[in-house]
């Protein structure tokens, strides 16, 4: 990149580093602590979750992970009572960004480490809530419904988001018979499910959709003022002024690609559906932008193929800079 480029984009690259980092400057310690390790970790470097949690994609499912945890009340008053989300956005986004690294690109102990850390953080947040059906019933975060819809809710969002914004999810080497890329995804991150206390977690794009729509079903599910809180802040996030166009393209586009139940319980209208490659258009080009800013391969994959490499696992000459 030009060098005049370069110092025209200084002050969108450091708040972009300071808002997914939570600094402005350098690389934060956990992620080149990913270097060391004994192992490959959970996940190869030619994995579909690899593929799915590099790029930029991540940042488009986020926001739509966040609106379906939402939608099931137990664990949206779990993230109301027991957090600061609205004062300190920015802490709360950096934590799930170091889970989802940690897990990703970690070697085994370090990803069991970040999982029983969030576990350990869960057993205070404990409460009460109106179910959909009316009933006063206990919560716990760490109990497993709550934590198979977040699990399900985490994975659709960062699956849909790949496929929406850069295509169909390469296969793998090692993908079973018969399945396809989206599959190999599902059944790979149910690793991180299992790790986070989930029974049975789905192990195929058709389980998954599957165990989404039996929420549903059993009317576990509902919108209300909560939701429309969250709603409402996602939509209007306390983000440096430099990064909300951007950020509004990608919710747009974030939107139009729920389901029509799911718009509907979030209260949220969608646009047409002949205009909707549209609005996935203008959050390619909100991502490509947001691509100039970071690095081509993040910190967290280069520390791990700095361990794999370490270990053999990829030949010394592997350069992913």
């Amino acid at each position: 990149m030009p060098a005049f480029v370069d110092r025209f984009l200084e002050p969108f690259k450091v708040r972009l580093r300071t808002t997914f980092a939570g600094q402005s400057e350098g690389v934060p310690e956990w992620e080149d602590a990913l270097e060391n390790g004994d192992d490959a970790g959970y996940f190869p470097h030619t994995s579909a979750t690899w593929h799915v949690h590099g790029g930029m994609t991540p940042i488009a499912a986020g926001i739509k992970a966040l609106l379906l945890q939402a939608l099931h009340p137990g664990a949206l008053a779990g993230v109301a009572e027991h957090s600061d989300y609205r004062a300190d956005p920015l802490a709360r986004l950096a934590g799930t960004i170091r889970w989802i690294f940690t897990v990703t690109y970690g070697d085994t102990a370090a990803a069991y480490g970040a999982c029983d850390y969030v576990r350990r953080r869960h057993e205070p947040v404990v409460g009460t809530y109106m179910a959909a059906t009316g009933e006063t019933l206990a919560y716990s975060a760490n109990d497993a419904s709550l934590s198979r819809w977040v699990h399900c809710a985490f994975a659709e969002a960062f699956l849909t988001a790949y496929e929406d914004f850069r295509g169909p999810i390469p296969l793998p080497p090692d993908a079973l018979p018969g399945e396809s890329g989206a599959d190999a995804y599902v059944r790979e991150w149910s690793v991180a499910g299992t790790l986070m206390g989930v029974e049975s977690p789905p192990r195929s794009r058709a389980e998954l959709s599957a165990a989404l729509l039996q929420y549903d079903d059993d009317a576990h599910l509902s919108g209300g003022p909560r939701v429309r809180e969250v709603v409402h802040f996602l939509r209007n996030p306390p983000l440096d002024p430099m990064l909300l166009p951007g950020y509004r393209l990608l919710f747009l586009a974030v939107v139009n690609s729920l389901t029509p139940r799911q718009a509907e319980l979030l209260e949220l209208r969608q646009w047409p559906r002949f205009l909707r490659p549209v609005s996935n258009g203008l959050a390619r080009f909100a991502l490509a932008v947001v691509q100039l800013g970071l690095l081509k391969v993040g910190p967290s994959e280069l520390a791990a193929r700095r361990r794999l490499r370490r270990l053999g696992v990829l030949p010394s000459s592997d350069s992913s800079a």
